[in-house]
């Protein structure tokens, strides 16, 4: 977080900044009143805090609204010294925007990342309570990528630059933040694109941070239908891979662009997840290619981003790569991959693994849930899966084998 705020803002002491920012909150348990300590010792390192004068004056009186968040209206602000900023604003009617105010004030207060977005400060006046962000030009990566008007904008370069920055975004939120930070939302809403297409990981409301001497926790289930991990829909456990299966859902939606809790079962396939799955173990991954990418795609990444979205998806989490080995294998040139088991998803048959992974994906993470999610339909027995001198179709049809 940058030294200074500007005129703006102001310094306060760390008592008062905790005073301020949690008057709406009652604490009536041990738990909750750790959190109150937790906020303390942040507010002790980041003392920052913009009057309430100021952001109605940069917001116009909060006239250009730029949508809703978790938690409240966003609107659009200029500051005095020129700088765009966006303006989270706390629904006073929402106890459950005031848990998610909380969450994402105490989460992301010491997060600073360029593909995480990046909390300015902070705003108190009585009732009033606000979140200060930098503005993120482009709007959020959905916005594009199912819209038929814009998806052409995202050529294949853009998309698997957006691939490599998220997963460098939920590397550091997993290992190299302050604390282990499970996202537990992560989808194409909630990723930003700034003006130079850069992806930034945004809304934290349901953020957990992730204690280091376990491998899971049992939680109330909080997400996004068709990016939620189905260990943690049917049984409540939740670990960084279920953040993992996200990525991969969102990897497989930026390849196809079509969404997967919307996806055209006319496909023959239940989900985005099956149908991909289906192609790759028929050697025909490039199949999944959105047809607009056909003239900027490069076959072979296209090939490797697949078969790493689905090794992300797999039914058991200890199968899935963490996100430190996700970014080793997009860093590298496309090459040997594991081979991904059955994709899982919500619905799909469970039963207790009887041997464990072999795949040397399961690097980094160990002793999680021995449990695997397996499809109930059947899916395609053939046994080839590298692509094998594939080329893409100049006439933006789906891509085929040579």
């Amino acid at each position: 977080m940058s030294d200074s705020l500007g005129a703006a803002a102001f310094m306060m002491k760390p008592k008062n900044f905790l005073q301020n920012i949690m008057k709406p909150f009652k604490f009536s348990s041990s738990k909750e009143g750790q959190k109150e300590e937790d906020l303390e010792k942040i507010a002790a390192q980041e003392q920052k805090l913009f009057p309430f004068e100021t952001l109605v004056a940069a917001t116009k009186n909060f006239h250009q609204k730029l949508g809703e968040g978790g938690f409240g209206p966003v609107f659009k602000g200029r500051l005095e010294d020129g700088r765009e900023i966006a303006v989270k604003k706390l629904s006073q009617n929402s106890n459950q925007g005031k848990k998610e105010f909380e969450n994402e004030a105490k989460l992301l207060a010491r997060v600073q990342h360029r593909n995480v977005v990046n909390l300015l400060g902070y705003c108190t006046r009585g009732a009033e309570k606000l979140l200060v962000y930098e503005y993120i030009s482009n709007e959020s990566l959905d916005k594009f990528l199912f819209k038929t008007g814009r998806r052409e904008e995202l050529d294949w370069k853009r998309r698997y630059d957006i691939v490599g920055g998220i997963a460098r975004g939920l590397l550091y939120l997993h290992e190299d933040s302050h604390s282990c930070i499970i996202h537990r939302d992560i989808k194409a809403s909630n990723v930003l694109l700034d003006d130079k297409w850069a992806p930034k990981i945004a809304d934290f409301g349901m953020a957990r941070l992730f204690p280091e001497d376990q491998t899971h926790v049992n939680t109330r289930v909080a997400g996004t239908n068709g990016y939620m991990a189905p260990e943690y829909v049917m049984h409540g456990h939740l670990s960084v891979k279920a953040d993992v299966f996200s990525f991969g859902v969102l990897i497989l939606e930026l390849i196809s662009g079509q969404k997967n809790s919307t996806f055209d079962v006319n496909l023959d396939a239940q989900n985005l997840l099956e149908w991909a799955w289906k192609l790759y173990k028929k050697g025909r991954s490039l199949e999944v290619l959105d047809p607009s990418l056909a003239s900027s795609a490069v076959a072979e990444q296209v090939a490797m981003c697949v078969q790493i979205g689905l090794l992300c998806t797999q039914a058991d989490p200890q199968s899935r790569p963490n996100m430190r080995r996700v970014v080793v294998m997009l860093s590298k040139k496309p090459g040997t991959l594991e081979e991904p088991t059955r994709p899982g998803y919500p619905g799909s048959r469970y039963r207790r693994s009887r041997r464990p992974t072999t795949s040397a994906s399961t690097a980094g993470t160990s002793g999680e849930s021995s449990h695997t999610f397996e499809s109930t339909t059947n899916s395609a027995t053939a046994t080839t899966s590298g692509v094998a001198s594939p080329r893409l179709d100049s006439r933006g049809k789906r891509p085929v084998q040579g």
